[in-house]
């Protein structure tokens, strides 16, 4: 598919067609690309828990959500047959900064582990639905950050980035945000050329 046309096609669908599994070749085109993400100081400090069998996911679902009532988003999400965990870790990104070639004070205006980690979050986006495919980036609750990592085995210097959901989009019913109601911001609030206002 043309580039332009994934950027302008991708959008977070929050329902899933049940028992159509991704295909392997697919799910494996989605984590080659999140590899290619940007990566400060070539750190590559993110990583992927892939959570394809149903008792993967319900693992997840049970400790993400915990006793929390299903509600209409839930029960939709738990459908997709794919879910892929991101996770960084900023020692790996303290550690490479701290060598040779990189040594400086405090290297970082920003948190480049999530920054990367986004990054490559949003290449799985993309390619999903260069695949035809639907997908949806979402959090984990920060009371429950504890209990999903201890349900994947992921050491504790690695911190949840977020979730994609993959799946082949359930016909089009209206799942939509209804934050998309607010509209986009307009151009020239968004884009300053040269200097901000202008």
């Amino acid at each position: 598919m043309d580039f332009q046309r994934v950027v302008e096609r991708r959008r977070m669908i929050r329902a899933y067609q049940p028992g159509r599994p991704v295909p392997p070749e697919v799910r494996d085109r989605l984590l080659q690309n999140a590899r290619r993400a940007p990566s400060a100081g070539f750190a590559q400090g993110a990583a992927y828990v892939v959570l394809e069998s149903a008792a993967d996911r319900d693992r997840f679902w049970a400790a993400a959500a915990g006793a929390r009532r299903a509600n209409d988003w839930l029960l939709r999400m738990r459908e997709a047959p794919l879910l892929i965990t991101c996770w960084c870790s900023e020692p790996i990104y303290r550690e490479r900064y701290a060598e040779a070639d990189k040594s400086e004070a405090d290297p970082f205006s920003a948190p480049y582990w999530y920054v990367d980690g986004g990054m490559g979050a949003l290449l799985i986006l993309q390619t999903a639905v260069d695949e035809q495919l639907g997908a949806c980036f979402f959090g984990v609750p920060p009371a429950r950050v504890e209990t999903v990592r201890a349900a994947l085995g992921v050491p504790t210097d690695w911190s949840p980035v977020g979730v994609v959901a993959v799946g082949h989009p359930a016909p089009e019913r209206d799942h939509r945000s209804p934050s998309l109601r607010r509209g986009r911001r307009p151009h020239a609030e968004v884009v300053h050329m040269g200097q901000w206002g202008s």
